[in-house]
């Protein structure tokens, strides 16, 4: 037993320390975007570097009279300053952005921080439940479907994913004909390898999302329990525990896989502790697990 924890341990050394930019706002309060980003992908074992677009008292789900504060302006310089370090990103993984200023930023900071081997993954958090965030109007999906193009791996809900297609949103529950269309069309229109897409379900027992290889044309599903309600910051935990996995070495079903799981055992303790839900879920407990899947 102590050859094979000395085996490990020398494996692990060996190994060269991943390292993940998350692009997104934070919260002092609320757990949601850098606020989850930053611990649920460390315990992954890869660094994350965090590139902030806005910092807010608490998050705007559920909270009136919150401060916020533009971080803009910032964001070029900040990249500059780590192009000059010629910092290596295994991974680059952006949330909300809420400006076009930003998502052109940002599309500047894929090409001058990633190369080849860098996987680019872009959650399009601008919609949900057949509407667009109230800051935003109908120019903006469009934009953010050409920073969607650039990536490798995007992760739409389903309201997003229509958006990007100027459809309509059509309510669940869903078919798999209607999910597999919907992502075939999408990977049409956006040239990526994967496309990750939230909020699938066929009845009320079971959520998820659905997983498209666009090389294979291929589709799995990776659904868990539906735990009835709305949890604010879900998708953050959900997208952050991929990224984590994904970049780890998992491949990208099997990210999505332990990102799911991870994320229902959040919710599950969030309902059972009876925490105020504008908060965000209860992730910390489930990190331990989480890490154990990635086989750290």
């Amino acid at each position: 037993m102590q050859r094979k924890l000395t085996n490990r341990k020398e494996a692990i050394k060996m190994e060269r320390q991943k390292r993940v930019l998350a692009i997104h706002d934070i919260s002092g309060v609320g757990k949601c975007s850098l606020t989850v980003a930053l611990p649920i992908i460390s315990a992954a074992g890869v660094e994350c570097s965090v590139l902030p677009t806005a910092v807010l008292s608490t998050h705007t789900g559920g909270f009136t009279g919150f401060t916020y504060r533009d971080l803009t302006e910032d964001i070029s310089p900040m990249v500059a300053h780590w192009q000059s370090l010629r910092l290596k990103f295994d991974g680059i993984y952006t949330g909300f952005l809420g400006s076009f200023e930003q998502i052109k930023l940002v599309g500047d900071a894929f090409s001058a921080l990633a190369d080849k081997d860098t996987l680019l993954v872009v959650d399009p958090v601008m919609a949900d439940g057949g509407k667009l965030y109230s800051i935003f109007d109908e120019t903006f999906p469009p934009a953010m479907k050409g920073l969607c193009s650039k990536a490798d791996v995007i992760l739409p809900n389903m309201t997003e994913a229509a958006f990007m297609l100027g459809e309509d949103y059509a309510e669940g529950p869903y078919t798999r004909e209607y999910v597999e269309g919907l992502l075939r069309r999408l990977a049409k229109a956006i040239p990526v390898k994967h496309i990750v897409l939230t909020g699938v379900y066929f009845d009320d027992k079971e959520l998820g999302a659905a997983v498209y290889d666009a090389a294979a044309d291929d589709v799995c599903y990776v659904l868990g329990k539906n735990i009835p309600g709305s949890y604010h910051g879900t998708g953050d935990v959900f997208g952050s525990a991929f990224v984590g996995a994904a970049v780890g070495g998992k491949p990208i079903a099997e990210a999505a896989r332990i990102a799911v799981d991870y994320t229902v055992e959040c919710i599950a303790w969030t309902k059972e502790a009876g925490t105020d839900i504008r908060y965000g879920v209860n992730f910390e407990r489930y990190l331990g697990d989480y890490s154990r899947k990635l086989g750290l």
